[in-house]
Order: structure tokens, then sequence, then C-alpha cells
């Protein structure tokens, strides 16, 4: 018998015990806390999970199936030319549009496929940080000045961040580049167009549905919100059309997804997310157990669900515990955060870059928070450093790139969105 491992259970055992004869059920913080784990994971199931990550988890999987290994190499590697790798990975931000927590499952798809650490990184950083919905959004509410300095301060922290971490981890970067510089390279099955309209089409579906409400009823953003399901519905009906012509998807059961679709729209209006439920739903059915491209695209998407989902699930659980919802208070009050963000101090720069780091911030959130946080005296320092930290990153967005890249690499990332955060926010802050 291992005795040591013995302990070990019965340590654990005994926490549990432990942690729940003491629990403080009559404390009304506690029970609050309790509560809004449960209402932040509720609202994240409601308004991230059908809209942002079932597109994005399809898409993760088409990389896997549809992109060779060299393919990723050639152009992300960590041989690949530096200015198209981290230009490319250091503006995506701008066409995807999405939260800290949907960018991981194409960070995740791209960087096993043989992403460079750089580039990947970079992408995982620009993907929710340089939305240009939110930055012109964050001039208009919170003033130019800032606007161009989060629009500044994210794409200069994409290039920066890529390359620390290339350069941290580039012995084991150079090991795997010659590892998968050994493979054979697989003979093209389609023209690289069709390959791009294919994944054009699906980023146009997932950034489409999840356009935000611009906060003025004129102007391109306010345009694009009023047509977007229309453009939505277009987008997956010309990614329909491709999946029979050039996949060789079944004819008959994405023409039953069709018409099922269709009707919900017809029946449901008021309820996109439901047509989009559906037409996921039949995707699925296209796809599960086929043989082929087609079976291998559903293995890697739900191969990519099986590894994120259960993870982003935990981790919104315990932030909403900790910190609560906008608005609302968890185990953490919230005066404890607006009062240690006053002033332009480095402390202060420094727990705004951590708690914002903590923090889930779905897409445009962080600006009308901020805005309130300002209100109560927040300094403009510790406002910009939460608007570089709190959209690129969160709890359960760590837990998760824990499980791509492991624990050195993930402190290591973390830790330079902080530092960095942390000081050009502080800079900013003695120079407003």
């Amino acid at each position: 018998m291992n005795s040591r491992k013995e302990w070990q259970i019965f340590a654990v055992m005994a926490a549990v015990f432990a942690g729940c004869y003491f629990l403080p059920l009559d404390w009304p913080r506690f029970d609050g806390a309790l509560t809004e784990a449960l209402a932040l994971t509720k609202w994240y199931a409601r308004e991230h999970v059908i809209l942002c990550l079932l597109p994005a988890f399809w898409i993760a999987g088409a990389i896997g199936a549809f992109v060779s290994q060299q393919s990723v190499m050639r152009y992300f590697g960590p041989n690949a030319p530096k200015a198209m790798s981290y230009g490319v990975a250091s503006v995506s931000g701008t066409i995807l549009a999405v939260c800290s927590c949907t960018v991981l499952p194409l960070f995740s798809g791209i960087y096993r496929m043989g992403a460079g650490l750089g580039p990947a990184t970079a992408f995982l950083y620009s993907g929710p940080a340089i939305n240009a919905l939110a930055i012109i959004l964050t001039a208009k509410v919170l003033g130019l000045q800032l606007g161009i300095a989060r629009a500044v301060g994210a794409v200069f922290f994409s290039l920066v961040i890529g390359l620390a971490m290339h350069w941290f981890f580039r012995h084991e970067e150079r090991a795997k580049a010659a590892k998968l510089a050994e493979l054979p390279e697989p003979p093209a099955t389609r023209p690289l167009w069709q390959t791009a309209v294919f994944f054009g089409l699906m980023v146009a579906v997932l950034v489409l549905a999840n356009w935000g409400r611009s906060d003025s009823d004129t102007g391109f953003f306010a345009l694009m919100f009023r047509v977007k399901w229309w453009l939505t519905s277009v987008s997956a009906a010309f990614l329909g059309l491709i999946l029979w012509r050039w996949f060789a998807l079944s004819a008959m059961r994405l023409g039953v997804t069709a018409l099922a679709v269709t009707l919900a729209t017809i029946l449901v209006p008021t309820q996109p997310t439901l047509a989009v439920l559906i037409g996921v739903a039949g995707l699925t059915w296209a796809t599960a157990g086929q043989p082929g491209e087609a079976g291998e695209w559903f293995a890697q998407s739900w191969d990519n669900a099986k590894q994120i989902f259960p993870l982003l699930i935990g981790g919104v659980l315990v932030a909403g515990f900790l910190l609560g919802r906008p608005g609302y208070e968890g185990l953490i009050p919230g005066e404890w955060i607006a009062g240690a963000v006053g002033g332009n101090s480095l402390a202060a720069n420094a727990f705004a870059a951590v708690a914002g780091a903590l923090m889930y911030f779905a897409t445009l959130t962080e600006v009308p928070i901020l805005q309130g946080l300002i209100g109560s005296g927040m300094g403009a320092g510790p406002a910009l450093t939460l608007l570089l930290a709190g959209p690129a990153l969160s709890l359960p967005s760590m837990i998760v790139i824990n499980s791509v890249i492991g624990p050195k690499k993930t402190a290591a990332y973390v830790g330079l969105v902080v530092v960095l955060s942390t000081l050009v926010g502080w800079a900013y802050g003695a120079l407003a």
C-alpha cells in the first residue's frame, strides 16, 4: 500500500467534508455569491454558448480537418515570415470581434495544427482585445483619447506578447518546427480559394450573429445590427451550398436542415438562437459518423468541445462566485475594487490589471462597467489598464489556456498581459 497516496486521498476527503460541514449558508454575502455564480452561468449559457462557442467549435474543427499542418506552419509556424504571421495575428480582432472565451477554440485549433507559440498567442490576445466596435464605443463613451490609447495599446500588446512568448520558449519552438518539418506534404484536395471561401463564410456567420447593438441609431454599425440576421442567413445558405457541392455532404440532410431553420425563423422570429441551434444540430446530423473529411470535421469539433466546454463552465461559475455579474456583487465586495483603482498609482494600475484578468467581460460590456467605475473615482491609468487586460483575459479563459499550452506558458502569457497593462496604464495616467 502506498501510504503517501492514501494520506493524500484522506486529506482531500477531509477537506471536502470540512468545507461541507462549515458552509456559511447563513451569511448573506456567501448566499448572494452562490446566486451570482449560477446567474452568471445561466447568462453565459444563454448569450454565448449557442451563438459564440458552437460556431467557434466548428471553425476550430474545420482547421483540424481541412487545413494541413504544413499550411499552418507555412503561414503561422515558428519559422514563418514574422511580418506576415504576426501582422495577420495582431489585427485579427478587428474581424473576429469575439470575447476572451470564444477565441479559445480558434486558438487551440491553430496551435495544435502547428502554429508557432508567438503568432498563436498574438492571435489569442488580439481576438477579443482589438474589437473595432468596442474601440469606437470606448472613444464615444469614455473619450477619444482613451479610445485611441486602447486601439494603439492593443495592437502593440499583441505584437510584443507574441514576440516575447516566442523568445521565452524559443528552444521548444525550434524543436517543434523541426519535428513538424519532417512530416510529408499531403496532396491538396481542393484549391486554396475554395478553402478560403469556406472559412470566410463560417467566420461571417460567427461575426454577424454576434454583432452588437450600437449606441447610435444611425451609421454603419447601427445599419449592420439591423440587417445582421439577414446577412447571417445569406452566409449560412451559401455555406450549405458549398458543403453540398465542394465537400459532398448529403443534399437531403442539408435540405432538411435548411427547411427546419427556415420554419423556425418564420414561426419564432423573435428567437433567432433557436434557428442557429437547429442549424448546428443539422450540421451535426450531416457530418457525425460520415466517412472521410465530413466525419473528421465532426470528430475534431467534438474533441474541442469536450475539452473546452466543461472548463469554461467551471471557470464561469468560479468567476461569478468571486466577482459576480456587472452591477451585482459576488464574494468580493465591489467597493473594494472601486476603492483600489482610484488615482493613478502603480498599485492602482496593478490591481486593475489583476482584477481585469480575473473578471469575465462579454464583448462591449467593459465600456459601461468602466463608465461606472470612472464615475466612482477610477483614475485614467487604471481605466486603460482594465481595457487592455480585461477583455483579453478571464479566469475561465486562463483555465482553458492552461489545458492547451501548459502551466508554464500560461503563467508567462498571463504575466505579460498583466505587467504590460500595468506599465502602459501607469504611463498613460501620468501623461493624461
